[in-house]
């Protein structure tokens, strides 16, 4: 197996250097399974870095569109539908190491990182009412975790224990009920759709991955959002610059299997793809097998698992159906981890086989009017018709039995929506638990119905509910089986490594896959370093893959973090007062972390001070001798 020259690597030097052409890349094809953002980056990375012409390129996709979970679409029918939405943040340093060299299709002679950036910079992102109790009212957490001496303990122990110690451990298992009646969880779970059943070792890598944003919580200051719905601004300018390279796309073709060939040579592991085999699917649903045929040369490229699998469509008068069928794409990764005894590629039952536990269900809702746009303004405190941000993420109803989420973000959601119209998402958390107006499970609820709910929890009159939930909107609700499938606790070699040991001509892609980094799943950051990954190993790229941010290093963010986590409150050593003081000046005046620690807020400045003949320490003055 060949290792790319310079791993992972931060700053400048490797992040600005142009490698050159891999040798023998003008002898090799690609493949890639799926056209979901892993695949759409990889195949932009063999193009941009890996220099391989693009008609050697060709993405196998089961279904009629690119982006994967980057979607977004308008149905004759039912309307506007995004099953998600993405939090984007400064430092997805591989996310933006791709768009800076895909040129946007709203900003001429821009690339879409340029466009992001000075949307984000000309209109940053920040929640006036991130929760919401008894219907609509403002909670008034004051941006406090509210989190008790016990809870933040249990918070530290995760942040700083070993990884090993939370390998197939649930939330619950690590955390007591003090953690789970705070603000910090009701923002954190929300956010990041956890569960209390979830993984607590996910829970742990979040916590390092975003700790340089643990005081944007309360606000969500932290995110940035596209301009549209990620499959416009993502998916659709990532298609373009593919398409105009030459790359291929072949749709309605599902990949059933991919054949290896797993012999050792010279005692070591050998690991080579021989052959996919795949079925196309014409427009009477009739399908045909295929497949093609593996060299050395032809890389294969695997997304394997898949949250929108089997994702299933209401409208306003239908609910969503739980599919729980076959899943191809969890079909897929059965098959290939069954071949290999070693269990080198992984096992997909940790993840693809508890939907009770990884099911969601998520809804569009577009308004047709004014009325229910007014209610969105009342708790946004914003006009959602101004183009600009809107809630700022999303805004939690904390008493509701769904645990109901909604948000607005910049409008028009879609390039083709009218312009009176509104597209909000709603979520909900519990799936099975009957609502507070409507007296049924989310899973068992109409588009309409649903709209009943959210319409109850911002406040409208309750003699207008039914009315304006039949005529103020359409709504789509999305049931989606496996939307947190990534989230269930597992330990290490449960994912395959994106590239495995002794692979030479494949690589597993998306949020299944093991990278190399510190990185955690359930962002667009973590499809493309798979991606990135893949093919810097594969072709053996002279150029450094970017690192996980170091915040997780930096003791100024852990202090800052630490005194956010205390609702501000300064720490106090135990004894008198005029001990306390001397212990601080001398930590203050004798190291640079008593400096850092003050600049911080975690403790008191008691430093002497000097100004005009006066002595000033600790709030009392005296002349200076």
């Amino acid at each position: 197996m060949t290792v790319y020259t310079s791993g992972y690597t931060s700053g400048n030097y490797e992040a600005f250097a142009r490698p050159r052409k891999p040798a023998g890349v003008d002898d090799k094809t690609a493949w890639f399974v799926g056209a979901g953002l892993a695949s759409l980056a990889g195949a932009a990375f063999l193009v941009r870095d890996g220099q391989m012409k693009g008609e050697k390129i060709t993405i196998l996709e089961e279904g009629r569109l690119v982006g994967g979970a980057l979607d977004g679409i308008k149905e004759p029918e039912r309307g506007f539908v995004i099953r998600g939405g993405r939090e984007l943040e400064d430092h997805y340093e591989c996310l933006w190491d791709l768009f800076r060299s895909i040129p946007s299709l709203e900003v001429a002679d821009a690339s879409v990182l340029d466009e992001f950036y000075w949307l984000n910079k000309d209109d940053p992102n920040y929640s006036l009412c991130r929760v919401t109790e008894n219907r609509g009212q403002d909670a008034h957490t004051g941006h406090m975790f509210s989190l008790s001496p016990k809870a933040q303990k249990e918070v530290t122990h995760v942040f700083l224990a070993p990884r090993s110690e939370f390998e197939n451990k649930r939330i619950n298992e690590v955390f007591s009920e003090d953690f789970f009646k705070s603000n910090f969880w009701i923002y954190w779970r929300t956010m990041f759709a956890f569960e209390e059943w979830h993984s607590a070792l996910e829970m742990k890598l979040y916590l390092h991955r975003f700790i340089h944003h643990i005081g944007g919580l309360p606000t969500l200051s932290a995110l940035k959002f596209t301009k549209y719905n990620q499959y416009e601004s993502f998916a659709l300018p990532l298609r373009k610059y593919l398409l105009d390279h030459g790359v291929q796309f072949k749709f309605s073709t599902t990949v059933t299997d991919v054949d290896f060939d797993l012999s050792d040579k010279d005692g070591k592991p050998h690991k080579q793809a021989t052959q996919i085999h795949w079925t196309v699917r014409d427009d009477n649903g009739t399908e045909t097998a295929g497949g093609v045929d593996l060299g050395p040369n032809d890389l294969v490229f695997m997304t394997i698992g898949s949250l929108t699998e089997n994702s299933d469509n209401g409208d306003h008068h239908t609910p969503a159906k739980l599919n729980e069928g076959p899943a191809p794409a969890w079909e897929f990764w059965r098959k290939i981890a069954a071949k290999d005894p070693s269990g080198a590629f992984g096992r997909p039952d940790v993840f693809g086989a508890h939907i009770p536990e990884t099911k969601w269900e998520a809804a569009t809702a577009t308004t047709l009017d004014k009325r229910i746009p007014a209610y969105i303004q009342k708790i946004a405190k914003r006009d959602p018709f101004s183009g600009k941000v809107v809630t700022g993420g999303i805004v939690t109803a904390k008493d509701s039995k769904w645990l109901l989420s909604w948000t607005v973000n910049r409008q028009p959601h879609f390039k083709n929506q009218p312009k009176d119209q509104i597209v909000a998402w709603i979520y909900a958390l519990f799936t099975d638990v009957p609502g507070d107006y409507v007296k049924k499970s989310i899973q068992e609820c109409t588009g309409e119905e649903i709209t009943q709910e959210w319409l109850y929890h911002m406040g409208v009159p309750e003699a207008e509910i039914p009315e304006l939930a039949a005529t103020g909107a359409k709504t789509v609700p999305t049931m989606m089986p496996y939307v947190t499938a990534f989230f269930m606790p597992r330990q290490k070699g449960d994912r395959p490594d994106v590239v495995p040991a002794g692979a030479t001509n494949f690589a597993f892609l998306g949020q299944f896959a093991e990278s190399r980094s510190r990185d955690c799943i359930f962002t667009c950051e973590y499809s493309v370093r798979t991606a990135m990954e893949s093919v810097y190993t594969l072709l053996n790229i002279e150029r450094g893959i970017p690192e996980v941010f170091n915040s997780t290093y930096d003791i100024r963010t852990l202090l800052a973090a630490a005194t956010f986590l205390r609702d501000g409150e300064q720490v106090r050593l135990p004894g008198p007062d005029f001990i306390n003081r001397w212990v601080l000046r001398h930590l203050e005046e004798s190291t640079a972390l008593g400096g850092i620690m003050v600049e911080e807020g975690l403790i008191p400045d008691v430093r002497t001070k000097k100004e005009n003949g006066v002595k000033e320490e600790n709030g009392t003055k005296e002349e200076a001798k």
